[in-house]
C-alpha cells in the first residue's frame, strides 16, 4: 500500500490517549498525565509520516510556517502542554526555593480541582486529536498552482510589501471604520520585512539588510512597549524560523537559549513594565526602559513572578476549569448562539453603527460562568476551545477544533494557490493576516478577523495581478 493511501481507520489513533484517560478519570493524576503526555504522542505520530505523508514539496526545513508545522506547534503547544505547571501547582509543589532546584511541597490538595484539571486536559487531547485530523484529511501538496511569481523578484516584492504595509497599517489606525485592518497592515509589514531580512543576509546586501534590520528593530521596540508577552516570542520566533533554512547550527544554538531566556525575563520585565506605563506614572519609553533596567540588572529574579507566571498566565486552564464546573451543572450549553453571535460580529461598525459591542457580548458568557465579578477592570475572553465546550460539550470541542484545522488547511493551501507558492502565500500571506490562528480566541473574535483577512488576501491578489507582480500560469 502506498503512502499516499493509507485508511482513514489509522486516524483512530489520534483519539486513543483521549479514550485511555477518560477510561482512567477515576485517578484524575493518571487520567491527567495521559492526556498531557497524549500530546506529545499525537505529535510524534502526525510528523512520522504514519497517519500521512508529511508534504515533500520542499524540505522540512523550508516549509516550518505551513499549519502542520508552526501552527499546530504554537497553537497546540501552548494550549495542551502549558497546563503542567498548573497542575504541579495543585498537587503541592509550590514556589521554588531560592536555589532554584529543589520545590516546597504542600499536602493540602483540592481533589475536585485536581478532577477538573484532568477533565480540562482530556478535552485538551481530544482537541488536538480533532484538529489534526481535519487539518491532514485536507492537507494536499503539492498545490496545484495557478498563478505564478518571477522567483528572480521575490525578494524585491518582499522589501517593496514591508514598506508599503507599515504606513498603512498607521494610517487605518487613525480612520473609523477600518481600525481593524491596521493589525493586518502591521503584520504583514513585520512578516516581509522579516522574510525580506532572511534573504538579505546571505545574499549580503549591504543597505537592504540595514533596512531590514531598522525595520526588524523597529517592530521589536513595539512588541516591547505593548505591554503583552506574545508579541516579544512571536518577534524572536519567527526570525528565528525564516533564517534557518541558511543557518541551521547558528539558529538552533542562538534561538532555541533565547526563546527560554524570554520565557524566564518576561513575567517580570512585563510586570514592571505593567506597573509604571499602565499606572499613568511613566510613558511607554520611559517604562521600557526602566523595566528592561530592572530585569537585566537584578540579582536573582523574582521567583514568584517566574512562577505565578507558569502556573497562572502560561496556560488558560485555570479559567477553563472554572467554565466546566459551571456549564452545564448552571449555565447550560449555548448551542449555535455563539456561532450566531460570530456572524453578527462580521458587520463593521460603519455600516451597523449601533451594533452590539462584541466585547461586551463576549464577557456576557464569562460573567454568567463566575470567572469574573461584573464591573472588575479585567478581561478575561473564552479561548476557542472552551468556547467549543460551551456550545456543546465533548461534541462541541471535537468539531470546533477538527472545523478550526480543516479551515487553517484550506486557507494555507489557498494562499499558496493564489501567490504562486510557499513563500508569498503562506510564509507572507498567510502568516501575516491569519496570525490569529496561532492563539485560537474566542469565536466571535476568530470569525470577525478570518473572514475580514480572507477578503484582504483576495484584494491584495487582485493588486498584485492587476501590475503583473503574480501573472497566470
Amino acid at each position: 500500500m502506498s503512502q499516499a493511501n493509507k485508511p482513514l481507520q489509522r486516524y483512530f489513533l489520534l483519539y486513543v490517549p483521549w479514550l485511555l484517560s477518560l477510561l482512567l478519570k477515576s485517578d484524575p493524576v493518571i487520567s491527567y498525565l495521559i492526556a498531557w503526555l497524549g500530546t506529545f504522542f499525537i505529535f510524534y505520530i502526525s510528523y512520522s509520516g504514519w497517519l500521512k505523508p508529511l508534504p515533500a514539496d520542499r524540505s522540512i526545513a523550508g516549509q516550518l510556517m505551513r499549519p502542520i508545522f508552526l501552527v499546530q506547534i504554537v497553537f497546540i503547544g501552548y494550549m495542551a502542554s502549558s497546563s503542567i505547571f498548573y497542575f504541579l501547582n495543585t498537587l503541592g509543589v509550590n514556589d521554588p526555593t531560592p536555589s532554584g532546584f529543589l520545590p516546597n511541597f504542600t499536602f493540602s490538595i483540592d481533589k475536585e480541582k485536581l478532577a477538573l484539571i484532568a477533565q480540562c486536559q482530556r478535552y485538551y487531547v481530544l482537541g488536538h486529536a480533532a484538529f489534526v485530523m481535519g487539518l491532514m484529511l485536507c492537507m494536499r501538496y503539492p498545490v496545484t498552482q495557478k498563478y505564478k511569481v518571477d522567483n528572480q523578484k521575490l525578494y524585491n516584492i518582499l522589501f517593496v510589501t514591508a514598506i508599503i504595509c507599515l504606513p498603512l497599517s498607521v494610517l487605518t489606525t487613525s480612520i473609523s471604520g477600518l481600525s481593524q485592518f491596521s493589525n493586518q497592515f502591521s503584520s504583514l509589514s513585520f512578516m516581509a520585512g522579516t522574510l525580506a531580512l532572511a534573504f538579505a543576509i546571505p545574499l549580503r546586501k549591504g543597505f537592504n539588510t540595514l533596512y531590514c534590520i531598522i525595520l526588524y528593530s523597529f517592530n521589536f521596540y513595539h512588541a516591547l512597549t505593548s505591554g503583552f508577552k506574545e508579541p516579544i516570542i512571536i518577534s524572536v520566533l519567527v526570525l528565528g524560523i525564516f533564517l534557518y533554512p541558511s543557518y541551521k547550527k547558528a539558529v538552533t544554538f542562538t534561538f532555541i537559549p533565547a526563546l527560554l531566556l524570554l520565557f524566564l525575563l518576561l513575567p517580570t520585565y512585563n510586570r514592571i513594565f505593567r506597573e509604571n506605563a499602565w499606572g499613568d506614572q511613566l510613558d511607554a519609553d520611559d517604562a521600557y526602559k526602566k523595566a528592561l533596567n530592572a530585569t537585566l540588572n537584578a540579582d536573582q529574579l523574582e521567583d514568584d513572578t517566574t512562577w505565578g507566571f507558569l502556573v497562572y498566565r502560561l496556560s488558560e486552564i485555570d479559567m477553563f476549569a472554572a467554565f466546566v464546573k459551571s456549564t452545564p451543572d448552571y449555565v447550560d450549553y449555548y448551542g449555535l448562539d455563539l456561532v450566531e453571535q460570530s456572524v453578527i460580529a462580521i458587520v463593521p461598525h460603519i455600516f451597523w453603527p449601533s451594533k452590539p459591542s462584541t466585547e461586551e457580548i463576549v464577557m456576557e458568557r464569562v460573567y454568567n460562568a463566575g470567572v469574573i465579578n461584573r464591573g472588575s477592570n479585567v478581561s478575561a475572553k473564552p479561548a476557542y476551545i472552551v468556547d467549543g465546550y460551551l456550545s456543546g460539550g465533548t461534541l462541541g470541542v471535537f468539531l470546533a477544533l477538527f472545523i478550526y484545522g480543516a479551515a487553517i488547511q484550506l486557507i494555507s493551501q489557498k494562499a499558496e494557490q493564489l501567490f504562486g507558492g510557499y513563500v508569498l502565500g503562506t510564509a507572507l500571506i498567510f502568516s501575516g493576516l491569519f496570525q490569529i490562528f496561532w492563539r485560537g480566541l474566542s469565536f466571535e473574535f476568530l470569525l470577525n478577523s478570518v473572514f475580514w483577512s480572507y477578503i484582504t488576501m483576495l484584494l491584495i491578489h487582485k493588486i498584485l495581478k492587476a501590475y503583473n507582480i503574480i501573472e497566470p500560469i
